[in-house]
């Protein structure tokens, strides 16, 4: 009889190739609109979204809901359908990462998708193509970025130009030596978590209010490279709950991840 495990790697692989051709397929649609004259407008209090947003949104839906039917779906394009909270397994999708960032011709911005399973990540993608950046990770096999392993940085000292957030959660680390500024702001949060996989950045912070969709699959990949993304409590992350809106939120490599909830559970909660 066929092992339990084998038959979920199996599917796993499966998924990855699926979501792999998709991801990119989903990029090259959204560099094919970037820099172009698009019809844009504000959802909600001051969320922008243009015309690439929904047409990305648009064909990942249809490439990943056509060949798995009977997965849920979690989208910020897409109406909220709460069946998605009944299932085993759901798309978590960001189709444009940092809208702000792609309507003003800058670079930082990209694709994220995540598979989560019982609601942890178990597969995830992340595609800067500007930069021709892919981030993809699998529960228990590792992080890629372009098809070679990455790696968060050990340690637990702190280079504030390697460390990126929102500032008055940053200093909230202790004062910066002179002349040392943190690291500019990098307007994708997903691609801002993923540069901890890669060793770019030593540490990350998301302010409040991210979404489900903001962070899912950049937590796969920071925790397959060997790094730690939680609460600034150092509580694990859930997903697809009903309330897909979380908190402070801070990623680095074990030992720095370790110092720094240590640092802040000294301070007042955020």
């Amino acid at each position: 009889m066929p092992d339990a495990n084998a038959l979920a790697s199996d599917l796993l692989m499966q998924h990855c190739e699926l979501l792999t051709a998709t991801v990119r397929e989903a990029g090259a649609l959204a560099l094919s609109m970037f820099r172009s004259d698009l019809k844009t407008w504000t959802k909600g209090a001051s969320s922008p979204v243009s015309e690439a947003d929904i047409a990305v949104n648009d064909l990942i839906e249809q490439r990943l809901r056509q060949a798995t039917p009977h997965y849920g779906w979690l989208s910020e394009e897409s109406a909220d359908d709460r069946a998605r909270l009944g299932q085993q397994r759901v798309w978590i999708v960001d189709p444009i990462d940092g809208t702000r960032s792609y309507l003003n011709g800058r670079d930082d911005w990209c694709v994220s998708v995540a598979l989560v399973e019982h609601g942890v990540p178990a597969l995830a993608a992340v595609f800067a193509p500007v930069s021709d950046e892919f981030y993809v990770a699998t529960r228990g096999a590792g992080a890629q970025l372009n098809g070679a392993p990455i790696w968060a940085t050990s340690g637990t000292a702190l280079d504030f130009a390697r460390v990126a957030g929102p500032k008055p959660i940053v200093e909230q680390l202790g004062p910066s030596p002179a002349g040392v500024a943190i690291h500019p702001r990098i307007g994708s949060l997903a691609l801002r978590l993923c540069r901890i996989g890669d060793g770019k950045l030593d540490v990350a912070f998301a302010g409040g209010q991210s979404r489900d969709w903001d962070i899912a699959a950049a937590d796969l990949i920071v925790h397959e490279a060997g790094g730690r993304m939680t609460m600034l409590s150092g509580e694990a992350i859930g997903y697809n709950r009903p309330e897909v809106t979380h908190g402070v939120l801070v990623a680095a490599g074990r030992d720095r991840h370790k110092h720094i909830i240590e640092h802040f559970s000294h301070r007042p909660r955020l």
